[in-house]
């Protein structure tokens, strides 16, 4: 039986193995947490959005960028201290604003096609992610936001997603615990939320019932191109802490952030960057409170916050993009304004038992992920999804899947990516 190696536990590396079995393949996940599903897949803002698809790349962004960048407290923050992969990658985004629109409407037609895998996979296995299919709904307080989002909408539109505009009186009825001074919506019913935490931990108990082995406490320390295959030195860090070295048939980097190291000793570049996010899991501790809290996630396009409601008792609300490098401290300065907007937004439900994260996004340049053949034989990547790995992971793995399925049939293509794929 072929043997591939997946590296990284989260949703991306466990829906990607998950996949890989189904093709009848011997996999082995390699993680350095306790338990898959531990970093950037444990507390994100649990939405399943196609109608969050439009790439950052645009000008307005830019502008914006620039606007915040001395605002500690601004949705997008980018730190002025300057490292040569920051600027870089920088460089690398403003000129990926020449393909924002196909790649607009490229990542709508994924995050379509990934809901179908993502239920699927959930229902076949029998268990349950705290998912709410009421739809998601983008509020806007100002003309010029709601015009922006207009043509935003045309473009989804191209991508097959269908929106319902609405009017302030809709909003209302839609989801009556939200409160502010809206001039329009949209509502997509077809997208939805769940909790990404207990999708992945569930779905890689199903992985391991099907024969995976997972290799958790495993601190990867170098992947190398060997014999048509992969050489995987690790450490266990609950264990000797010997180096160890296991040769597979191929591998799938899954590692987020990590992911760029692991490509360059594999001879690929995979120009991910570390974008942070923050969030906050607050308890409905009462009545009063689970009453005041919507049931409709919510995305408000001027603050760059979502809700998503996970189950009677608990609220999970997130935002905000930093570029400060590898640093996942939890700094309340940018923690506070989540709190406050949502005491604006829903004044009848208690912020007093809130839990803090902060996560790491790997994020492309061009903001489509890396999904496909490396350089070398038996090198695949399913990494690079930024702020929608959540949104777009079971289709992407399906992909990759396919890929490694293909490589070890017919003669492999080096170097084909998602973006070519959708081309």
């Amino acid at each position: 039986m072929t043997s591939i190696a997946v590296i990284g536990a989260g949703i991306t590396g466990v829906t990607t193995a998950y996949k890989l079995l189904l093709r009848g393949f011997d996999v082995t996940v390699f993680d350095r947490q306790s338990y898959a599903g531990m970093e950037t897949s444990y507390a994100n803002g649990g939405q399943l959005s196609a109608s969050n698809a439009e790439v950052w790349n645009h000008p307005s962004t830019f502008l914006k960028g620039i606007k915040w960048m001395f605002k500690k407290d601004a949705p997008l923050l980018v730190h002025p201290a300057p490292t040569w992969h920051k600027l870089s990658w920088m460089a690398e985004f403003v000129l990926a604003a020449r393909h924002y629109e196909e790649n607009t409407i490229a990542t709508t037609q994924l995050a379509i096609a990934a809901r179908r895998h993502l239920l699927e996979m959930a229902e076949t296995e029998g268990f349950d992610f705290d998912a709410e299919q009421r739809g998601i709904l983008h509020v806007y307080e100002t003309e010029h936001d709601f015009a922006h989002a207009r043509k935003v909408n045309a473009l989804l539109a191209r991508g097959g997603l269908h929106r319902e505009t609405l009017t302030p009186a809709d909003i209302a009825r839609v989801e009556p615990a939200v409160k502010g001074d809206f001039v329009g919506g949209f509502l997509t019913p077809s997208d939805f939320t769940g909790d990404i935490h207990k999708y992945t931990r569930k779905l890689a108990e199903a992985c391991i019932r099907r024969g995976a082995s997972f290799r958790q406490d495993a601190d990867v320390r170098r992947l190398t191109s060997r014999d048509g295959g992969v050489d995987v030195t690790w450490r266990d860090l609950q264990g000797d802490d010997e180096k160890r070295e296991e040769h597979f048939d191929g591998v799938v980097v899954c590692a987020g952030v990590g992911s760029r190291r692991f490509a360059a000793e594999l001879g690929d570049r995979v120009n991910i960057y570390p974008v942070k996010g923050y969030s906050v899991t607050i308890q409905l501790e009462d009545e009063d409170s689970r009453a005041a809290a919507p049931w409709v996630s919510l995305l408000d396009d001027r603050a760059k916050i979502v809700t998503s409601r996970l189950g009677a008792n608990r609220m999970r609300i997130a935002g905000t993009a930093e570029f400060a490098g590898e640093n996942r401290d939890i700094r309340m300065d940018r923690i506070a304004p989540l709190i406050q907007w949502c005491r604006i937004r829903f004044p009848g439900m208690s912020t007093a038992a809130s839990n803090p994260w902060a996560g790491l996004r790997p994020m492309m340049p061009n903001m489509m992920p890396r999904v496909g053949r490396g350089a070398q034989a038996g090198v695949f990547y399913n990494t690079g999804h930024g702020h929608l790995g959540w949104t777009l992971s079971a289709a992407t793995a399906d992909i990759v899947a396919g890929e490694v399925a293909g490589a070890f049939t017919r003669p492999a293509v080096a170097g084909q990516t998602m973006t070519a794929l959708a081309a």
